[in-house]
Parts: C-alpha cells; structure tokens; sequence
C-alpha cells in the first residue's frame, strides 16, 4: 500500500542490508500487541473467523465463475492451474458451504464479536479512500 501511496511511505521502506519492511513490521507487531492485550483469547480467534471464512468461502466459490470462463473459451481442460480441484464442483460445493455456515454459527453464537471483526475490516474502507483522495491533491 505504501508503494501505491497508499499509506505512510516510510511503512514500505525496505532495509537495504535484509530488503525486509522493518517499519510495516513493527506496527503490525505493535497491533498485535494491542489487540492481544484488548480482549482474550476466543474474542479475538472470532474476530478473526467471522471476517475470514467469508473471504475463503468467496474465494473457493471464484473457482466456479473461472471454469465457467474457460469452458466458454474452449473447454474446463485449458482452466487456469489453480482452477483445477480434485472432485469439482462436489468438493468445491462442500467447501463453500462449510464457509458459510460457520460464518452462520460465528454470527449466531458471537454476535459481537463478529460485528467488531466486521468494524475492523470495514475500517479499512475510509482510510483507503483517505489515502487515495490525499495523493490526488
């Protein structure tokens, strides 16, 4: 992001001896740190679950719109590699499902804690178009 100007420059700066980002490094450690401290152990896991497998089950199922497209432009057999899974679209199917429903059982056992890893996330959309409105000025 920061090479997109997207965030703080000095966040992307590489280390020129490790070509390591030791400042992104150390504030996400420093993030880190302050959500551990915040809540406990199972808040934070939910926080985290909620948010990702709806972003793996959406990914899983982006494999049915690529097969869809290469059997559109001559045939499931020249799908990208990664478009290739053993057992689709019965194993992709199950996969996306089982996604979903534990993101169903997160929002139902932990509502809240669900809508504060949704907060988070979303709390990137500001600072996205913060930062994006700041370099075009």
């Amino acid at each position: 992001m920061a090479e997109d100007k997207l965030f703080f420059k000095s966040v992307g700066k590489l280390n020129p001896k490790t070509q390591v980002p030791v400042v992104a490094i150390i504030l996400q450690g420093v993030l880190a740190i302050a959500i551990a401290l915040w809540g406990k152990y199972e808040q934070i896991l939910n926080y985290v679950v909620s948010v990702d497998f709806i972003f793996f089950g959406a990914t899983a199922a982006c494999i049915f719109v690529f097969r869809r497209r290469a059997a559109k432009t001559g045939g499931a057999e020249r799908a990208p590699a990664f478009a290739r899974v053993p057992g689709h679209p019965i194993t992709t199917g199950l996969f996306v499902l089982v996604c979903w429903l534990v993101v169903i059982n997160t929002v139902y056992k932990y509502p809240e804690n669900t809508v504060i890893g949704l907060v988070i996330l979303l709390a990137g959309i500001p600072a996205f178009y913060f930062w994006r409105m700041r370099n075009r000025t």
